[in-house]
């Protein structure tokens, strides 16, 4: 590729978390050591002291680089980086500690230098990493560093594309031109041109340096792409392509010899295997430590919805999980007695207000203020508390503690596409949780849904706990 501004990038990010790890642990040196006057427990110059850390800093940039630190992927993704560099710090102080132990080598004067350290490297590496990535950006102001992109392809993906690329001085990629006319009309202010074929783009671009080459379509002509793919190799221009069944290329893809053929075999999730088995041992620890955690909150919280009407205490209802498997979900009841039980077209005709059916389902199933939510329910619904006794269920093994919603069955046979969601446990929470539950559509959750399905990690499982957290202490996305 001609455009070599990424390893450059890549380069000074190697460069400067080297030198921020080192300021980091001379900085914790001095303030143990030198500000702080108690007695050390072991005799280790200034000297042998970063001469030891200084040996073994490559070691440390290697465990950064096998966290993908240095991908751009994870370096574009301010929470990927944020979470990478904090188990990249502790693994890094793990095998500094583990080579002082093993060679028996005094390196830290004093255990505080040790957690001193930790701290300040994942700070100033952080630090370092925000200021960098400030000043890349504004490069992109001066015209540094840009992305020359010309995109082959009239889809529907060719404009999500063009929309991504629009702002130049945020993203780093210029959208030269686009190829391709028939569906996507050309606005009258666009920075770019539109071409009628691949050759005329290459004939009006040849004084022009281009970077990248996105198809976002194959032609049914082999020779049309042929030449598309030869002419990005012969000018070393990155090719890549959008698969046109987009659906093939998400989830667990294995590529492997079958009968001496070479075959892509697409599982429905990438949820197989040992994932499951680690999932599953995942949610009876954390989940049973979560419900021992909340045992006393929920006691009270069943207190205050026994007092409101003297009705039960938990609201039961059958939903779907994996393999349309219905499970009876547990929640501390939130309505009024008189509504418990039936969906919200029985609720709101029974009450005498069957207007409010179109209003409730036109706003992502919610209402702002549900006429048959109780006091105490409006209270548990928006800090979420209601949701508590669905960890009975994550160690009964019915749902997991993250998973596309739980759903009962007339509401997901809205859905076209829900055996797919359907191919793993329900979840107590999910990227819809923490999106905003309350600003997207049905439509919108359950692509998300289905997205967590198909690209599911055990790292997002951890991603998704910490931001659900987040949402519930700050009611951010949570339900009125």
């Amino acid at each position: 590729m001609k455009n070599n501004t990424s390893t450059v990038y890549n380069v000074a990010l190697v460069i400067g978390d080297a030198l921020a790890i080192t300021a980091a642990f001379v900085a914790a040196y001095i303030l143990r050591v030198t500000v702080n006057h108690e007695p050390i427990s072991a005799s280790v110059t200034s000297y042998n002291y970063l001469k030891a850390l200084v040996s073994l800093l490559p070691f440390w940039i290697l465990i950064f680089g096998l966290l993908s630190l240095y991908r751009s992927r994870v370096y574009d993704n301010r929470f990927s980086e944020l979470g990478r560099l904090l188990v990249g710090s502790f693994i890094g102080i793990l095998f500094v500690i583990s080579y002082s132990y093993v060679s028996n080598t005094p390196i830290f004067p004093a255990r505080l230098v040790t957690i001193y350290g930790f701290g300040l490297a994942f700070s100033f590496v952080f630090l370092f990493r925000t200021i960098a990535r400030g000043i890349r950006r504004e490069l992109f102001n001066y015209g540094y560093g840009i992305n020359n992109t010309l995109i082959v392809g009239d889809t529907p993906t060719t404009q999500r594309l063009i929309d991504a690329l629009g702002n130049t001085k945020v993203t780093g990629y210029r959208l030269f031109g686009v190829v391709g006319g028939v569906k996507h009309q050309l606005k009258k202010d666009a920075p770019y041109t539109q071409y009628r074929s691949f050759a005329e783009a290459v004939e009006q671009l040849e004084r022009k340096q281009i970077h990248t080459i996105i198809q976002t379509e194959f032609y049914p002509e082999m020779d049309k792409n042929d030449e598309i793919l030869t002419y990005s190799q012969e000018h070393h221009v990155a090719y890549r392509f959008v698969p046109g069944n987009s659906e093939l290329f998400v989830g667990n893809i294995e590529v492997d010899l079958f009968h001496s053929v070479p075959i892509i075999a697409v599982h429905q999730t990438a949820l197989i295997g040992w994932g499951q088995v680690v999932k599953r041992v995942s949610d009876v620890v954390f989940g049973g430590f979560l419900l021992l955690i909340a045992s006393p909150i929920m006691l009270v919280v069943a207190l205050f919805v026994k007092a409101t009407d003297g009705g039960p205490i938990f609201f039961r209802q059958e939903r779907l999980s994996r393999y349309d498997q219905p499970v009876r979900i547990f929640k501390f009841r939130s309505n009024n007695l008189r509504y418990n039980g039936l969906n919200p077209e029985e609720a709101f005709t029974k009450m005498g207000k069957p207007e409010l059916i179109k209003e409730y389902r036109s706003n992502g199933d919610s209402l702002p203020k549900d006429p048959r939510v109780t006091a105490v329910g409006r209270f548990i619904r928006r800090t979420s508390l209601d949701e508590l006794p669905q960890l009975i269920n994550v160690v009964r093994g019915d749902i997991s503690l993250v998973g596309p919603r739980a759903l009962v069955a007339y509401e997901l046979d809205r859905y076209a596409q829900k055996n797919l969601i359907l191919s793993v446990k329900s979840g107590l929470t999910g990227l819809a949780q923490i999106s905003g539950v309350n600003d997207l559509s049905f439509e919108e959750r359950r692509k998300l849904d289905l997205y967590y399905v198909q690209n599911w990690s055990f790292r997002n499982d951890i991603v998704i706990l910490v931001k659900t957290i987040w949402v519930v202490l700050f009611h951010k996305g949570t339900r009125g």
